[in-house]
Formats: structure tokens, sequence, C-alpha cells
């Protein structure tokens, strides 16, 4: 799987898919610290949030690896963790497919 090759086709509904996938997941990180920082009250509330938003940057940032030879695996995490939706990978090759059901559902 780190050889696999990717069509011109392929590489744009990938770029899509991931954009589409890390805008989702960052609005809702967004909501979250939008409705966390209107019950800010004492200040080990704010430094729970900065540890909650240290950790998230960590996540993110290590997850949304946009190599060619991971991406297959980036999927199947982020089809996991419902930031992606398998019809949003249509027209990807029906091995690159296979693939990436059979690693989102471990």
């Amino acid at each position: 799987m780190t050889h696999t090759l990717w069509t011109e086709e392929e590489e744009k509904i990938a770029h899509q898919a991931f954009d589409t996938a890390y805008k989702r997941e960052i609005n809702t990180l967004i909501e979250h610290v939008r409705q966390t920082t209107t019950n800010l009250s004492k200040l080990d509330d704010v430094w729970n949030l900065h540890d909650y938003l240290s950790v998230k940057r960590h996540e993110i940032d290590g997850k949304y690896d946009y190599r060619y030879h991971v991406l297959l695996f980036v999927f199947a995490q982020l089809l996991q963790e419902g930031w992606l939706h398998f019809h949003e990978l249509q027209g990807l090759d029906p091995d690159k497919l296979a693939k990436l059901k059979a690693l989102s559902q471990i």
C-alpha cells in the first residue's frame, strides 16, 4: 500500500475529501471552543481549555497528513471518526475503495 499510485482525477477527489474532512473537524472544534468560552468562570477553566486545545492541536496536526503513501490510512481514520463519508471518495480506484472499506472497519 505504500506504493499506491494516484491518477490526476484521484488526486483531485482525494484533495477535496481531505479538505472537506479537515474543515468539518476544525469547524466542530471552533464551535466547541465558542460554547466552552461562554462558560469560563475561573482560572482553572482557562487552563483546562488551554490543555484541551493543546491536545487537539497535536491530534489534528498528526492526523491530517496528505502524503500519498499514507493517505489511505488517513482516510480510513477519518471514515472511522465520521469526519469523512465513503460517498465522498467515489471515483477512486475500486481497489483503493476496497482497502478503505476494510481499513475503516478495523
